[in-house]
Parts: structure tokens; C-alpha cells; sequence
């Protein structure tokens, strides 16, 4: 499953720290970051500032490779704008400024039906988009989850910018507009199904969001609607199933989703702590407290004693080097390493038991942060104290690295081998550094978390989905 196919109402501060339900606390506080994780996010943030375009917006999918832009990748470059002015990295003038292009580039964007020249159709954008133009990039899809990444971006920056000044009240009507002419009902194409996503060439795509992943902000977002809502019978629909995904391989139980993303995403810009929706309900009845905020924790767990038993035998994993999600690979070959056969992939969703190939993406850890911030910060300490600038440079961590893999006679299709480290990744991905600024900041300050949960779009989601509890009820 590919990322690119698929793709805390307190701050209970004591409560991130535990890896049990977090409780619910009055008050928004400030954690105290490790210095080198502050260094991460600060790095991490600057490489949206260095790659992505003031005037219209666009960040690119992938950097320095020359990339087409990657409409969430702008959603989480939207996202980190008020980050920076809370940090006092960018001024709130220019946040404003950048936010203010971005939404009246994609509100005036042209859509429609033809298979060119067009920045999305029924209100929704394609995956990537060409860098100088902003128009379809190749033959890629129309999709409802990075659409939805990037209007996450876009109702935070609504919540953030609430001043009187002209321009914020334009950034607020222009992000609701936006907002309110997409056409979920559009693509629910199957019984209380949303499909993935559209081609003008072959119409929409056999996949739905029906597997649990970070597909949830998609439903939320398409039930709170207030033009075109879909039932919510898509989330009882989207629940039906979980009891195929619950596993405890590895760690605690949990619904399991190989690669880190799909518990990362949706977190971004909601918080779940304390708050169930009829299957969580149910499943704390059965074994107690438990929400999705708890099944992230348990999952980083899992990954993390995967990496420590290490059955693959993979050179660099241990309890402090871990993390395994979608990112790039060294190509797709296989090739005998130390009398053993070991068969490597390209870009590819990556999760315990599922295509590990031995490339650790820091990313997943990272973007961990809130879930088990002791454990991710040794992570980060580790991974630059063993493998240093070859994986970790001026925008902070470059998206893959593969120890096993140390020399390579044959093609590359990313990145190079690098002397006493192994493989290592060229580029960075928006799509890895957006997480790691944003879950920093939930962790640290709540930003995120707090204005969202004032988000009425995003409220009357999670009330048709059922949920109940905690600050929903505060």
C-alpha cells in the first residue's frame, strides 16, 4: 500500500508522556523540547521556506530533485506557516502573505473535466501539479486524501488567522469557499464508500477508503460538509472492518496499518484524545480506556519492538533505530549480501513484516513525537550520533537511509551509497518534513490541536461519525 496511492481539548502534558489513554485537562501548555528535537523542527521548517513558491504557494513533492508540486505537501506547508510565527522564525505579516497566495491560487485555479490545463474538478485538485503552471501533472489522479491534507492546511490557517486585519478575514472566506464547493457526494461511488480518487482518461478509481489508515480526515471532512455531506453511514461502513485489522504482533493491541503515516496524518489536525466514536466506545467497554490518539501510541510501539527483534536480520535496527514507512528505496532489484539474498524496493510503503527491505525512513519516527516523545527523541539522538550528516543535514533529516545495503554494482534508482553508513537517500519529501514540524508543535504547544477543535467544518464531521466525549463535550 503507497502513501502516495492510499495515502491533544488540553495539554495534558503529563499525559503525552505515558502510553496509556491520555486524560483530558484544562488548559493549553508548553512542553519543554530537547534541544535537539527544537533543532529538528526548526531545520525541518525552514526547507518549506527554501522550497516552496511565495507568490502561488506550490511546494514540491520532492527537493533538490527537480519536482512537480505535491498538493499536500502545501496543506502541511499551510500548516507550518503559523508554527513559524509562534516560534518567532517567520513574522506573522509574512505567514499571512504566504497563506493569503496560496488560497487565491487555488480558489481561482481552473477546474474542470478536461484532461489538461486544469488544477482540479468538482472541487477537488489532482495529487501533483506541474511547478510552473499549477496545472495536472501527467496523467495523476484526482484525490480525495491529499485534496483533504491540503484543506486540513487550509481550515487551520482559517482558525489561526483571526484578526481583523482585511486580509485574515480574506484567508477565512476564501479557505471556507474552497471548502465548500467540493463535491464529496461525487465520489461516493460504491455503497457508503468514498472512492480514492479520478482520471478524466478512465474515470474513478477502483480503490476505496475502506481499511483503517489516514483515510479517517477524509470521511470527517466529507461529513461536515455543509454543501455536499455524504452519509454517515460512510463511517459505520469504514468501522465494519477493523476487527480484521486488530492484531497484537509486536506490541499491545492495536488496529494495525504497516506504515507510520496512516497513524500520523489524521493526527495532524485532530486531536482524538478522549474522544471515541461508537467502535471505541465499544472496544473500552472490552478492555478499557482507548482511543485513536492511544491505538497511534500503541502502534509506534509495535514498531519500535519490531525493530529491536529485528527478524529480517537488518543491519541498523535496534530500539533506537526504528522507523518504517512509505519513503524511497534504493530501486527495485534484489542482491546477495553477507551469503543472503536480499531483495530491495524503490518508493514503497514500508511496515513491519510488509516490504521492509531494511530502509528506515526517520520520518516515521519523528513524526511520532507526541505518541512517545522519551522514545523518539532517543531515536533522533541516535540516529544522527551513529550516521551524522550523511543523513541529517541543514533542513534536518533527508527521507531514507538503508544500512544493509553498502555497495552497489548495479543502477540506483535513488540516492547514493555513502561510506561506512550504506544507502542513503538525495532528497527530502514534503510529505515527511510537514509531519515532523506539525507533531512537534501538537506535542509542544497543543497549536494545531487547539484551533482545530474550535473547526466547525471538522466538529460536525466527528459528531455525524458519532463521536462523543472529552473536549467535544468540554
Amino acid at each position: 500500500m503507497d502513501r502516495r496511492g492510499f495515502l491533544m481539548a488540553s495539554g495534558a502534558l503529563v499525559a503525552l508522556m505515558g502510553s496509556g489513554c491520555a486524560s483530558m485537562a484544562g488548559g493549553a501548555g508548553v512542553r519543554s523540547l530537547d534541544p535537539e528535537v527544537a533543532e529538528l523542527q526548526r531545520r525541518t521548517f525552514d526547507w518549506f521556506v527554501r522550497v516552496t513558491d511565495i507568490d502561488r504557494g506550490l511546494t514540491p513533492d520532492r527537493w533538490p530533485t527537480q519536482s512537480f508540486c505535491s498538493v499536500a505537501a502545501v496543506g502541511f506547508a499551510l500548516a507550518c506557516w503559523p508554527i513559524g510565527v509562534e516560534n518567532g522564525w517567520m513574522s506573522r505579516e509574512e505567514a499571512r502573505a504566504r497563506t493569503l497566495n496560496t488560497l487565491r491560487f487555488f480558489h481561482d485555479a481552473p477546474q474542470g473535466p478536461e484532461a489538461t490545463g486544469m488544477t482540479g474538478y468538482k472541487g477537488f485538485f489532482y495529487h501533483f501539479l506541474e511547478m510552473d503552471t499549477g496545472h495536472r501533472f501527467g496523467r495523476t489522479e484526482l484525490s480525495t486524501v491529499d485534496t483533504t491534507l491540503l484543506l486540513g492546511g487550509m481550515l487551520f490557517a482559517a482558525r489561526y488567522f483571526d484578526r481583523d486585519h482585511a486580509d485574515e478575514a480574506e484567508i477565512r472566506r476564501l479557505a471556507q469557499a474552497i471548502y465548500d464547493r467540493v463535491e464529496w457526494d461525487w465520489v461516493v461511488v460504491r455503497p457508503n464508500r468514498i472512492s480514492m480518487g479520478w482520471h478524466p482518461e478512465t474515470g474513478f478509481i477502483e480503490a476505496d477508503w475502506h481499511v483503517y489508515n489516514e483515510g479517517m480526515l477524509v470521511l470527517l471532512l466529507a461529513m461536515g460538509s455543509r454543501t455536499h455531506p455524504v452519509s454517515p453511514a460512510v463511517w459505520t461502513e469504514w468501522c465494519s472492518i477493523y476487527d480484521r485489522s486488530w492484531t497484537d504482533a509486536y506490541g499491545p493491541a492495536h488496529l494495525h496499518f504497516p506504515p507510520l503515516f496512516g497513524h500520523q496524518y489524521s493526527h495532524m489536525f485532530v486531536d482524538y484524545r478522549g474522544i471515541r466514536d461508537p467502535w471505541m466506545r465499544a472496544k473500552s467497554a472490552e478492555i478499557g480506556p482507548f482511543d485513536y490518539f492511544e491505538n497511534s501510541v500503541r502502534a509506534v510501539q509495535a514498531q519500535r519492538n519490531y525493530a529491536t527483534a529485528n527478524p529480517g536480520g537488518w543491519d541498523g535496527y535496534s530500539a533506537d533505530v526504528w522507523g518504517l514507512t512509505a519513503c524511497d528505496g534504493p530501486g527495485d532489484f534484489k542482491q546477495v549480501i553477507d551469503a543472503r539474498e536480499r531483495e530491495f524496493f524503490s518508493y514503497s510503503a514500508r511496515g513491519p513484516g510488509d516490504r521492509d527491505d531494511g530502509t528506515i525512513a526517520p520520518t516515521a519516527a519523528m513524526a511520532s513525537y507526541p505518541f512517545a516523545p522519551g522514545d523518539v527523541t532517543a531515536c533522533l539522538n541516535a540516529m544522527k550520533a551513529r550516521y551524522g550528516e550523511a543523513i541529517y543535514t541543514d533542513y534536518g533529516f533527508l527521507d531514507s537511509f538503508n544500512p544493509t545495503l553498502t555497495e552497489r554494482e548495479g543502477r540506483l534508482q535513488h540516492g547514493r551509497i555513502v561510506p561506512g553508513v550504506g544507502w542513503v537517500d538525495g532528497d527530502y519529501l514534503g510529505i515527511d518534513q510537514g509531519p515532523i514540524v506539525v507533531m512537534i508543535e501538537n506535542a509542544r504547544t497543543d497549536l494545531v490541536w487547539r484551533h482545530m477543535r474550535t473547526e466547525p467544518n471538522l466538529r460536525r464531521g466527528l459528531e455525524a461519525a458519532g463521536f462523543t466525549g472529552g473536549w467535544l463535550e468540554a
